[in-house]
């Protein structure tokens, strides 16, 4: 034993001597002596406290250890890298290692902070994941992940933390989100689905004793990135409940997750870094406790881009009190966070149970992870061993085969072998992972998979243009090394360069010199140093802008902050012949000639003719077509692929498109002439076996499509645009004719559906039926089919979706079997919001059951009567909160109070109450105004007969609110109610006397 870890485990040695030591720091027995009889006992005491007795329940251990705490020592714990107890044996402790399709990544507090990229099994990625339609088999995948987390934890638990912050469930409401990899689904159902089986997996099958604990990302409404950290996701109640909330409870209910975390954007203008929802509602999901999360910055945004509390102790505080655990802030510093938390505490802004409440939450994940146990607990013993091991590839590659979707096939696929193939394209020949991944232990690229299976030649090229940038004194050179690219005399390959096109203007450039990507470099010079893209900040990406006769070098993208980068962005070459990023505008710019040494579309056009068949393998560099901080503005495959593409099919009709992307892309041109297209996410080392595996039919493709694949972007509408019943967003409430529908996707068979029976014609309100139906396959090939149950409400007093989802089944058949696939339907998953009530409510209706093979694509169907209730006309005179209306124009939903409440702002438009009792003669209003304004009171429309009007003085700040009332005339009958706003005005409540 050494002196470090006696001092470690019990303060007080560092009273005794140190001097009788060997040289190698090791106490001699006898020196140890006198030291060790007064340390034993202390540590065998250590090993009695009830909290370290696996015997006891949950709550008795975390009361004992919760009290044994001072308070310093609970304070400390608040911070993402808790502070150690020496004194009672217990370690440090961090939350948060990213594992959302394998473990990603963590920090080193021990490095400063420093990102460590875990080399792991990479599973596709997330919306790869939830493309299977197979719960089980992502179940099995999080187990892999939950395991190899062990595995670096054993390794260094100061790195890799079992608090793992996966699963995302935010909802994939718009493809053009930048995040859109890192989710999975635009449907509620299906998330909750595949987000519980991620979440049990990763978990074990012990729900006491947790192999690692999911953290569900982020709460609440979350899918821009634009502003993301200051817009306001505008949430009228039926769309909170119905839609965004309808993803998180499942996991959460199911027991499936063990927190949250918070998201950067604001909800009805309240942070949600301080929402009381994470006490209100999301711990009402479960009955154990949770330990819910910032994002990271989170708190400091609270008082800083936020600007919403004026110092950090009340940001701080309002955090712990609105039901947020634990601040990941400030790095891995946490003295700041400890001295806002103190200082909010000595200004009462805290009382200790607040402290004590988060503390809680935290010592019960700790419990349960087995840290108090001995041994660590039954998941203590798994060592790095389970790390990339033979089962967890297998897994890996039957996942990714199993997510690719079929999205077009004329019978070239699947694939002869035996004869010539030629693979094209930007990602024929690499892999690529995006910010949440780990680093791939081993690479099995699309050329690689498709080699080993064709059973005949294969050749590839890129498809890109090669070309040289050359000035009046001569080429642009670069240099094996990666030292700052010049302008030299030299004509070889070192002036070489390959150009790769993201779309949207952005290109990558490869130095022929050494193979690694253009960057901006030290002292805004330019080099090529970089393997691939990368980094937060992707300092490769760059623009060929035309200018004055040839083309300027602008550098597309940025470095810490536009502050610090200010408008200095395009290349110039200066006197010593260097590139830098030094010029403000295409006018001060070297103007490059850009000579083209090999055309892309020729090279691919010469080996697509002299190949039988031609695969084009296109898509999205991670970190460049959107991700974290950065949306896309279009949904379009880029400009110099699609051009490689329709050429590529003009030579070779016999061609197959592999579009490898992490989101639906407009690509109307392929399905028109291109005979065979899949999709697949960026997969992980094992991508190129599983994409030979479909093309080839050693896997029959059967995933689905988890979002609605739309015909243009101008489909859609405002990014921020939240509402999805208002704007008709989804394949819930969308309209239109989508490209590819919700559900969607192909196979190598064929599937009949037959005998559509319900276990019972009619249910009652808390009743349940089985949904039975036959399901044959009638090809020659076994395969899956992804049967799908939805439902459509005939009849009820607010606007119903065009379908719902309600259940699924992913069932294998052989050619000619049959199968009776038996679904449940719970009248309760029939329920919605009842705005008029502030409550679920199942109505009596009649339902259509609709079962088939996609959204778009219903093969039976029948009906079902429920026997609910009926929602009765609004009562008025109760207090009404204003965000409760039926429809609206020109108004926006804010906070009313920094805690609690929700009030709509307006300044011209206007709020419906349908099917209301109209009778009063008196309406009185809780308000708030900057200036004198109105609310008019109108029947039957926005320009109905007026019945009255609020006069609404200047109440002060946007949080004083005062009580007016204005009399009321003509009110008979049951209509609808308006209320128009003159001049900005805020409403909280009102009601009819």
């Amino acid at each position: 034993m050494t002196v470090e870890s006696l001092r470690q485990r019990c303060p007080e040695v560092a009273v005794f001597s140190t001097s009788p030591i060997s040289r190698r720091g090791v106490l001699t027995i006898a020196a140890a002596a006198p030291l060790l009889a007064a340390v034993l006992p202390r540590m065998a005491l250590a090993q009695e406290f009830p909290f370290r007795d696996p015997s006891l329940g949950l709550e008795a251990r975390v009361a004992d250890l919760l009290g044994r705490l001072t308070l310093d020592e609970k304070v400390a714990l608040l911070h993402q890298y808790q502070a150690p107890v020496p004194r009672l044996g217990v370690a440090a402790f961090k939350t948060g290692t990213e594992a959302l399709h394998g473990i990603a990544w963590s920090t080193d507090k021990s490095a400063g902070g420093a990102v460590v990229t875990a080399t792991a099994t990479v599973f596709p990625q997330a919306i790869g994941l939830a493309s299977t339609w197979d719960p089980e088999l992502v179940e099995q995948v999080g187990t892999a992940v939950g395991t190899e987390a062990r595995g670096f934890h054993a390794e260094n638990p100061g790195v890799w933390g079992l608090q793992l912050w996966a699963p995302v469930v935010n909802l994939l409401r718009d493809p053009r989100w930048g995040r859109n990899e890192e989710g999975y689904s635009e449907d509620p159902y299906l998330t909750g689905a595949i987000s519980t089986a991620y979440g049990r997996g990763i978990q074990g099958e012990d729900p006491d004793r947790l192999r690692a604990a999911p953290v569900l990302k982020h709460y609440l409404a979350n899918n821009n990135e634009v502003r993301r950290d200051t817009s306001s996701s505008v949430l009228r109640p039926r769309v909170k409940r119905e839609y965004y909330e309808a993803a998180f409870r499942p996991a959460l209910t199911a027991d499936a997750a063990t927190g949250v975390m918070s998201a950067y954007n604001l909800v009805n203008g309240r942070p949600m870094t301080a929402h009381f929802d994470h006490n209100d509602v999301v711990r009402t999901w479960t009955r154990r406790p949770l330990f819910n999360v910032t994002d990271a910055g989170g708190p400091n945004n609270l008082t800083g881009s936020q600007a919403y509390y004026a110092t950090q102790p009340e940001a701080d505080a309002a955090v712990l009190r609105a039901g947020l655990d634990s601040f990941t802030v400030d790095d891995t510093n946490s003295a700041k966070t400890i001295e806002a938390v103190h200082a909010a505490l000595a200004q009462g802004l805290l009382e200790e149970s607040d402290v004590d409440n988060a503390v809680r939450h935290i010592l019960s994940l700790r419990v349960r992870l087995g840290e108090f146990d001995p041994g660590g607990g039954p998941y203590g013993h798994i060592g790095k061993e389970v790390v990339d091991t033979p089962e967890h590839r297998a897994l890996a590659r039957k996942t990714a085969a199993r997510a690719i979707v079929l999205l077009k096939n004329d019978g070239l696929l699947p694939l002869p072998r035996g004869r010539t193939v030629a693979v094209i394209g930007q990602l024929a020949d690499t892999l690529y992972t995006d910010w949440y991944s780990g680093a791939l232990p081993y690479r099995i690229t699309p050329l690689d998979g498709i080699t080993e299976a064709a059973g005949a030649a294969v050749t590839t090229t890129e498809g890109v243009d090669r070309i040289a940038l050359r000035t009046a004194a001569g080429y642009v050179t670069a240099t094996s090394g990666g030292t700052p690219l010049a302008v030299t005399a030299s004509t070889g390959d070192d002036t070489r360069f390959d150009v790769y096109d993201w779309g949207e203007g952005i290109v990558t450039l490869r130095a022929l010199a050494n193979g690694r990507f253009l960057s901006f470099g030290p002292d805004r010079t330019v080099v090529n140093n970089a393997e691939q893209p990368n980094g937060w900040f992707v300092q490769q990406q760059f623009k060929l802008v035309a200018h004055g006769g040839g083309h300027v070098l602008e550098y597309a993208g940025n470095e810490t902050d536009d502050s610090w980068f200010g408008d200095q962005k395009y290349v110039a070459v200066g006197a010593d012949g260097r590139l830098t990023v030094t010029a403000k505008s295409p006018a001060e710019a070297t103007v490059f000639t850009r000579e083209v040494v090999r055309s892309g579309v020729e090279s691919a056009v010469e080996a697509a003719k002299a190949a039988d068949l031609a695969v084009v393998v296109a898509g999205s560099m991670p970190f460049i077509s959107g991700r974290e901080d950065d949306d896309r503005a279009d949904l379009n495959l880029a400009g110099g692929q699609q051009t490689v593409l329709e050429a590529v099919r003009q030579a070779n009709p016999d061609t197959v498109l592999v579009l490898e992307n992490s989101y639906p892309t407009t690509i109307g041109w392929a399905q028109e002439n291109v005979r065979s297209v899949v999709w697949m996410t960026h997969s992980g080392a094992e991508t190129g076996h599983a994409l030979a595996d479909v093309l080839y039919g050693d896997v029959n493709p059967a995933g689905r499509l988890t979002q609605t694949w739309y015909r243009s972007a101008a489909d859609l509408p405002d990014l921020l645009d939240y509402d999805i019943i208002k704007s008709g967003r989804t394949y819930q409430y969308f309209t239109g004719d989508p490209l590819y529908p919700f559900g969607y996707g192909l196979s190598y068979t064929t599937f009949d559906y037959r005998n559509l029976r319900l276990s019972a014609p009619t249910m009652s309100a808390q009743g349940e039926v089985g949904v039975n139906v036959v399901v044959t396959n009638t090809g020659t090939r076994a395969g899956d089919e992804v049967v799908q149950l939805y439902t459509h409400q005939r009849t009820s007093r607010d606007p119903q979706p065009n379908l719902r989802l309600r259940a699924f089944a992913r069932v294998h058949l052989a050619p000619g079997e049959a199968k009776t696939v038996t679904l449940s339907l719970r009248a309760a998953d029939l329920a919605h919001w009842d705005v008029t009530r502030d409550r679920w409510v199942v109505e009596t209706a009649t339902h259509d059951v609709l079962v088939g093979a996609s959204s778009a694509d219903i093969r039976v169907r029948t009906a079902l009567r429920v026997r609910g209730e009926a929602i009765p006309p609004r009562d008025l005179h109760r207090e009404t909160e204003a965000e409760n209306f039926d429809d609206y124009q020109g108004i926006t939903l804010t906070d009313r109070s920094k805690e609690r409440g929700t009030s709509v702002t307006s300044d011209g438009g206007w709020i419906a109450f349908r099917d209301a009792n109209l009778h009063g003669s008196q309406i009185t209003a809780l308000v708030s105004a900057p200036g004198p304004a109105t609310i008019t009171v109108r029947s039957g429309g926005p320009g109905g007969p007026v019945l009255g009007t609020l006069a609404v003085p200047k109440t002060g700040g946007k949080y004083d609110y005062t009580t007016v009332s204005a009399p009321l005339t003509g009110m008979k009958g049951r209509g609808d109610l308006y209320l128009v706003f003159g001049g900005p005005v805020s409403l909280g409540t009102f009601r009819l006397a």
